[in-house]
């Protein structure tokens, strides 16, 4: 619990449709990783690909994917997240793991659906976001398209308890090279806009349905500043120490939080 936390970006080429062969694709990538990092992120359906199609081989609330992701929690001695596709009683959802070195598992199922590209006709949506402790951090995971809608991703602030939300928000995401443009530009006016650092995790590679991945995964700062940042287009995983004293430093000379329209999202 000091102030730095390593944050680790895996950026892969995640494998179309074929979950055990991306379980043992990102658990090679993610191997050196051990003893040297605090959180571990994959990309959005690293098991099978951003796909419709997909949605026939989705996991049961207690399927493989969630015993691979503690055993890499455990063995890296890190949080590992990433999304994957579960069935449920209640449907499909696009659910997000936050994945601990203790066997603790949390999840957040993805609220805003992909219209664009019909998600929202095969699976179904999340309804609350989640906030985890960890290592003395207030996370909050979020996933791809919910990077484009502000208030969803708003980091509120208790003047009682002079606390924000979160420290650090989470996007993981299968953003095509079309959009890459956006992709980079919110995720930097995300962290602007909540006096917090951002993490933001894209695959790379082609996928079934010929869509390029430009990856453009990186760490923003509090001021949108890079802190890290991927090489495009290429398979690449890199680790970046952020600072909670450097960020409530801030916070306290420049307390926009302070001004900001007092509303809840219903």
């Amino acid at each position: 619990m000091g102030d730095l936390l390593r944050v680790s970006l895996v950026q892969g080429d995640t494998r179309w449709h074929d979950p055990s062969g991306n379980r043992e694709y990102y658990g090679e990538l993610i191997a050196p990783l051990q003893g040297q990092t605090d959180v571990v992120i994959l990309p959005e359906t690293f098991t099978s690909g951003f796909s419709n199609d997909a949605i026939d081989q989705a996991e049961g609330v207690n399927g493989p994917t969630v015993d691979w992701l503690k055993e890499q929690a455990r063995k890296l001695g890190a949080a590992v997240t990433g999304s994957v596709q579960v069935r449920t009683d209640h449907g499909v959802f696009n659910r997000m793991y936050f994945v601990t070195p203790d066997g603790g598992v949390k999840h957040y199922d993805k609220r805003h659906l992909f219209r664009y590209g019909r998600e929202h006709e095969r699976y179904a949506p999340g309804k609350d976001r989640i906030i985890v402790d960890f290592r003395g951090w207030k996370i909050c995971p979020l996933v791809c398209y919910d990077l484009r809608f502000p208030v969803f991703s708003r980091n509120g602030y208790d003047a009682s308890t002079q606390q924000s939300d979160y420290d650090l928000v989470i996007y993981t995401a299968n953003w095509p090279a079309v959009r890459r443009y956006p992709w980079v530009q919110l995720a930097k006016a995300r962290a602007i806009e909540n006096l917090a650092y951002v993490a933001s995790v894209n695959r790379v590679g082609t996928d079934g349905n010929n869509l390029e991945y430009s990856g453009d995964s990186a760490v923003y700062d509090f001021k949108g500043m890079p802190v890290v940042e991927t090489t495009e287009y290429r398979e690449e995983v890199v680790t970046a120490a952020i600072s909670k004293s450097a960020l409530n430093e801030f916070r306290e000379m420049f307390p926009a939080m302070l001004d900001a329209d007092a509303f809840d999202l219903r």
